[in-house]
C-alpha cells in the first residue's frame, strides 16, 4: 500500500489548475524550479527556528510541493513540455527537496543525526533505482511501501509531533529504524519488479 496509488485522483484535482497555468504561459520547469526553491527555503528557516509552532507549517509544505511536482509532469504531458532539460531538473529538484526536508529534522535533539542521514541516502538510492527501471523497462518503477509520497506524509507527521509534543529520542530512533527497514523493502520490489 502506497500514497502513490492516489496519484490519479490527485490529478484529476489539480487538472483545472493545470490548464489555468498553461493559458498564463507557465511552464513545467518553471513549476519545477518554483517548488524546488520554496522546499529547501522552507527547510531552512524551519531549521533555523529550531522545534516550534511554525512546524506546523511542514504539511502544508509538502502537500504544495507534491502539488507542484504533479502539476509539473501534467503540464510536460499534456501540453508537450516535456524535454530532456525538464526531466534532468526534475531528478534534481526532487532529490535536493528531499534532502533538504529530512536534514532540517537535525534541528531537533530527539532525532539521531546519523540514522536522519541514513534515510537520506536510502531515499535517493531509491529513486536511483526507480530512474534505472525507467532506463531498463522504459516506466518508473514507484512502488512503495515508501516512496516519496509515503515519506513526505511520514515527515509531515513528524513535524506535527516536533511542533506540538516533545518526542522522546528512543521512540523516535525506533521510528528512523522502521523508516530505513521500509526504504529497503522499497529498494528491493523496485528492484525486483524491474527484473
Amino acid at each position: 500500500m502506497s500514497v502513490y496509488l492516489l496519484k490519479s485522483r490527485f490529478q484529476s484535482l489539480l487538472r483545472p489548475i493545470v490548464k489555468r497555468f498553461y493559458h498564463w504561459g507557465m511552464t513545467a520547469n518553471q513549476i519545477t524550479c518554483v517548488a524546488a526553491f520554496l522546499t529547501i527555503t522552507s527547510a531552512y528557516l524551519l531549521w533555523s527556528f529550531g522545534p516550534s509552532l511554525y512546524w506546523l507549517a511542514w504539511p502544508a509544505i509538502l502537500l504544495i510541493r507534491m502539488a507542484m511536482n504533479a502539476i509539473d509532469g501534467m503540464l510536460a504531458r499534456e501540453h508537450n513540455q516535456a524535454s530532456n532539460l525538464g526531466f534532468i531538473l526534475n531528478e534534481l529538484c526532487d532529490l535536493l527537496s528531499d534532502g533538504a526536508v529530512y536534514i532540517s529534522f537535525l534541528a531537533c535533539s530527539a532525532f539521531n543525526p546519523y540514522l536522519l542521514i541514513s534515510i537520506v541516502l536510502f531515499s535517493w538510492l531509491s529513486e536511483f533505482v526507480a530512474l534505472l527501471a525507467l532506463h531498463i523497462t522504459g516506466q518508473r518503477a514507484n512502488h512503495g511501501p515508501m516512496g516519496k509520497s509515503d515519506r513526505a506524509l511520514v515527515f509531515s507527521l513528524l513535524a506535527i509531533w516536533v511542533a506540538i509534543g516533545q518526542p522522546q529520542y528512543w521512540l523516535v530512533s525506533m521510528i528512523q529504524w522502521l523508516l530505513i527497514a521500509l526504504l529497503f523493502v522499497t529498494i528491493y520490489r523496485r528492484i525486483n519488479t524491474t527484473l
